[in-house]
């Protein structure tokens, strides 16, 4: 039988909500809410970036000594077992005398890790719940642990015959309004937004999102990838943001974005960059607007795949179908995200 109590699930639907007030970087959101003995809220945090106190901590520092003894402690991530740019947050908690902890999410972190093992051995009652709650709040984030890289989303739109542009080069507008709209409520929801330069000498893309309704939309950072130099002039230096440039081992540069707290990147091209994330192994998701047009020429959406025969095609499990106006959004997944 459960002993999560209705004051607890309470409480942890509201440490979620606490969680996503702190920003996406290099350390997880994490929100944690205080419980009294008879389940009332004595204190809340949350977590406001690297070196900052963690959840736990914070809510904590919201009491005075010895207010915290007995409590239960509420928290969306379990508490850490290492000093880095802060102490342990199991050691906070058994120092405070809380009496009962109750998370979501464990902890991936070789050195991490561990601080339920470490609760219960000093005699504090540890319980889990909301596991897949807790896990989907900082999906993008346990990504980035388990992989050291951000997640991966390859855009393109093209004609139903494949072709991302008229044989000329012309591409605007392939799709319709909705389709356009709902590429900048991706951009928006990614950490940072990535094409090559061909595409910036080319087509001048600003590289921002611009949703109606919503001038302040979270803007993702520009990452420009190849060797070739960017006008001073271009559209892309005007980004909110600071733009970023990149080299041609994407692997490497992935890595690079991770460690500055990047956990998403929308690659929205041109083709043969994102043929080149597909190659190496780096595509994780796939959003594809197919427009009901014919176009043919040589301006194919993708290049070589590096794929040789039809045992090495590369494949992918549709998790979405969507009308947008006249067009089709086909959102896919590798393997490895399933």
């Amino acid at each position: 039988m459960s002993r999560i109590t209705a004051a607890e699930r309470a409480a942890m639907a509201h440490a979620r909500e606490l969680a996503l007030r702190g920003p996406r970087g290099v350390n997880p959101q994490v929100g944690a809410v205080l419980l009294s003995s008879d389940g009332r809220t004595l204190a809340e945090g949350f977590h406001r970036g690297a070196g900052t106190a963690h959840a736990e901590v914070d809510a904590l520092s919201k009491l005075a000594p010895g207010e915290a003894r007995g409590a239960t402690a509420v928290v969306t991530l379990e508490p850490c077992n290492h000093t880095g740019r802060t102490g342990p947050c199991a050691v906070a908690l058994l120092d405070a005398g809380v009496a009962r902890v109750v998370y979501a999410a464990a902890d991936p972190g070789d050195a991490s890790s561990g601080g339920s093992e470490r609760l219960r051995a000093a005699g504090v009652e540890v319980d889990r719940l909301d596991v897949a709650e807790g896990e989907a709040l900082i999906a993008d984030w346990l990504f980035v642990q388990r992989t050291g890289r951000p997640r991966v989303t390859i855009k393109w739109a093209q004609s139903l015959d494949g072709r991302a542009a008229a044989a000329d080069g012309s591409s605007r507008w392939i799709t319709g309004a909705e389709a356009r709209a709902h590429v900048h409520r991706e951009r928006s929801a990614h950490d940072a937004i990535a094409v090559g330069t061909g595409t910036v000498l080319a087509d001048d893309p600003k590289l921002t999102a611009r949703i109606e309704g919503e001038p302040h939309a979270p803007q993702p950072i520009p990452v420009v990838f190849g060797s070739r130099e960017i006008p001073d002039a271009a559209a892309v230096r005007q980004h909110p943001k600071p733009l970023r440039t990149a080299g041609h081992e994407l692997e490497r540069e992935l890595r690079a974005l991770a460690a500055d707290g990047i956990q998403t990147l929308y690659v929205e091209g041109g083709p043969t960059l994102a043929s080149g994330f597909i190659r190496a192994g780096l595509a994780d998701r796939f959003t594809i607007y197919l427009a009901p047009t014919l176009l043919g020429g040589p301006r194919t959406a993708l290049d070589d795949l590096g794929v040789e025969s039809i045992d090495e095609q590369r494949r992918l499990t549709v998790a979405r179908l969507e009308q947008l106006g006249r067009d089709l959004l086909v959102e896919a997944t590798t393997e490895s995200e399933q």
